[in-house]
Protein backbone atom coordinates (compact mmCIF):
# COMPACT_ATOMS: atom_id res chain seq x y z
CA UNK A 1 0.00 0.00 0.00
CA UNK A 2 1.26 3.50 -1.17
CA UNK A 3 1.87 6.00 2.12
CA UNK A 4 0.06 9.04 1.34
CA UNK A 5 2.44 12.08 0.35
CA UNK A 6 2.23 15.08 2.63
CA UNK A 7 0.30 17.07 -0.24
CA UNK A 8 -2.30 14.74 0.21
CA UNK A 9 -2.36 14.89 4.04
CA UNK A 10 -2.86 18.70 2.97
CA UNK A 11 -5.38 18.35 0.87
CA UNK A 12 -7.58 16.01 2.46
CA UNK A 13 -7.00 18.28 5.52
CA UNK A 14 -8.61 21.41 3.22
CA UNK A 15 -11.43 18.65 2.39
CA UNK A 16 -11.92 17.67 6.40
CA UNK A 17 -12.58 21.96 6.96
CA UNK A 18 -14.83 22.57 4.19
CA UNK A 19 -12.13 24.61 2.14
CA UNK A 20 -11.79 23.84 -1.40
CA UNK A 21 -8.28 22.59 -2.26
CA UNK A 22 -6.44 25.06 -4.68
CA UNK A 23 -3.23 24.83 -5.53
CA UNK A 24 -2.50 28.43 -3.47
CA UNK A 25 -3.96 27.22 -0.24
CA UNK A 26 -2.19 23.53 -0.73
CA UNK A 27 0.82 25.81 -1.05
CA UNK A 28 0.42 28.51 1.93
CA UNK A 29 -0.47 25.56 4.13
CA UNK A 30 2.20 23.45 2.95
CA UNK A 31 4.80 26.34 3.47
CA UNK A 32 2.54 26.90 7.53
CA UNK A 33 3.24 23.15 7.43
CA UNK A 34 7.04 23.34 7.01
CA UNK A 35 7.69 26.29 8.82
CA UNK A 36 5.95 25.68 11.77
CA UNK A 37 8.76 26.64 14.26
CA UNK A 38 9.00 30.23 12.78
CA UNK A 39 5.43 31.42 13.08
CA UNK A 40 5.86 33.35 9.62
CA UNK A 41 3.91 36.68 9.42
CA UNK A 42 1.98 37.08 5.59
CA UNK A 43 5.16 39.31 4.29
CA UNK A 44 7.54 35.82 5.14
CA UNK A 45 4.90 33.66 3.33
CA UNK A 46 4.72 36.14 0.58
CA UNK A 47 8.46 35.99 0.09
CA UNK A 48 8.87 32.65 -0.18
CA UNK A 49 6.08 31.26 -2.50
CA UNK A 50 6.05 34.31 -4.60
CA UNK A 51 9.67 33.21 -5.92
CA UNK A 52 7.83 30.14 -7.60
CA UNK A 53 4.44 31.18 -7.87
CA UNK A 54 4.74 35.01 -9.67
CA UNK A 55 0.80 34.98 -9.73
CA UNK A 56 0.69 34.98 -6.26
CA UNK A 57 -0.69 38.33 -4.40
CA UNK A 58 -0.33 39.15 -0.64
CA UNK A 59 -4.69 39.52 -1.02
CA UNK A 60 -4.19 35.69 -1.65
CA UNK A 61 -1.91 34.93 1.35
CA UNK A 62 -4.58 37.29 3.66
CA UNK A 63 -7.55 35.80 2.24
CA UNK A 64 -6.26 32.33 2.19
CA UNK A 65 -5.15 33.03 6.11
CA UNK A 66 -8.52 34.31 6.83
CA UNK A 67 -10.68 31.17 5.50
CA UNK A 68 -8.02 29.14 7.50
CA UNK A 69 -8.59 31.37 10.85
CA UNK A 70 -12.24 31.18 10.21
CA UNK A 71 -11.98 27.36 9.68
CA UNK A 72 -9.61 26.74 13.07
CA UNK A 73 -7.36 25.43 10.43
CA UNK A 74 -4.45 28.18 11.22
CA UNK A 75 -4.53 30.64 14.99
CA UNK A 76 -2.60 33.94 15.07
CA UNK A 77 -0.26 34.83 17.84
CA UNK A 78 0.13 38.50 18.62
CA UNK A 79 3.17 38.79 21.11
CA UNK A 80 4.88 42.14 19.61
CA UNK A 81 2.01 44.54 19.07
CA UNK A 82 3.17 45.34 15.84
CA UNK A 83 3.24 42.11 14.14
CA UNK A 84 0.32 39.21 13.47
CA UNK A 85 1.77 35.90 13.27
CA UNK A 86 0.32 32.24 11.97
CA UNK A 87 0.41 29.53 13.93
CA UNK A 88 -0.60 25.53 12.43
CA UNK A 89 -0.84 24.42 16.02
CA UNK A 90 -4.24 25.19 17.24
CA UNK A 91 -3.95 23.37 20.28
CA UNK A 92 -3.82 25.51 23.42
CA UNK A 93 0.17 26.61 23.86
CA UNK A 94 2.18 28.97 25.25
CA UNK A 95 5.11 31.10 23.02
CA UNK A 96 8.13 32.56 24.39
CA UNK A 97 9.51 35.39 22.24
CA UNK A 98 13.24 36.04 22.24
CA UNK A 99 13.25 39.82 22.69
CA UNK A 100 16.94 40.05 21.12
CA UNK A 101 16.20 38.14 18.06
CA UNK A 102 12.70 37.76 17.40
CA UNK A 103 11.71 34.12 17.43
CA UNK A 104 8.58 32.98 18.38
CA UNK A 105 8.85 29.71 20.46
CA UNK A 106 6.31 27.07 21.38
CA UNK A 107 6.32 26.39 25.07
CA UNK A 108 4.82 23.13 26.55
CA UNK A 109 3.98 24.18 30.22
CA UNK A 110 1.19 23.61 32.09
CA UNK A 111 -1.44 26.11 33.34
CA UNK A 112 -4.66 25.81 35.40
CA UNK A 113 -6.80 27.78 33.28
CA UNK A 114 -6.35 26.62 29.53
CA UNK A 115 -9.16 24.37 29.34
CA UNK A 116 -11.63 26.34 31.60
CA UNK A 117 -14.45 28.04 30.18
CA UNK A 118 -15.40 30.37 32.69
CA UNK A 119 -12.93 31.85 35.04
CA UNK A 120 -14.54 33.67 38.69
CA UNK A 121 -17.67 33.73 36.88
CA UNK A 122 -16.81 35.27 33.81
CA UNK A 123 -16.56 33.42 29.80
CA UNK A 124 -13.13 33.10 28.63
CA UNK A 125 -13.34 34.28 24.46
CA UNK A 126 -9.72 34.05 24.20
CA UNK A 127 -6.25 33.32 26.55
CA UNK A 128 -3.21 34.69 25.07
CA UNK A 129 0.09 32.96 26.72
CA UNK A 130 2.87 34.26 26.26
CA UNK A 131 6.46 34.67 27.46
CA UNK A 132 9.16 37.08 26.65
CA UNK A 133 12.77 36.82 27.63
CA UNK A 134 15.93 36.02 25.90
CA UNK A 135 16.24 32.33 24.04
CA UNK A 136 18.88 30.00 25.24
CA UNK A 137 20.84 30.38 21.65
CA UNK A 138 21.05 34.39 22.20
CA UNK A 139 22.09 33.34 25.57
CA UNK A 140 24.65 31.11 24.34
CA UNK A 141 26.23 33.65 22.05
CA UNK A 142 26.04 36.40 24.17
CA UNK A 143 28.21 34.10 26.50
CA UNK A 144 30.51 33.06 23.82
CA UNK A 145 31.18 36.92 23.05
CA UNK A 146 31.94 37.87 26.81
CA UNK A 147 33.99 35.01 27.22
CA UNK A 148 35.97 35.54 23.39
CA UNK A 149 36.18 39.31 24.62
CA UNK A 150 37.24 38.28 27.96
CA UNK A 151 39.94 36.46 26.09
CA UNK A 152 41.44 39.21 23.89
Amino acid sequence: MKAISNMGKLKNILKEKDLKPTYQRLKVLEYLDKHMNSHPTVEMIYEALSKNIPTMSMTTIYNTLNAFIKKKLVSTVMITGTEVRYDFVTTPHHHFLCKKCGKIIDIDIKCPVVDKKKIYGHRIDEFHRYIKGVCKDCLKSEKNKSKHNNDS
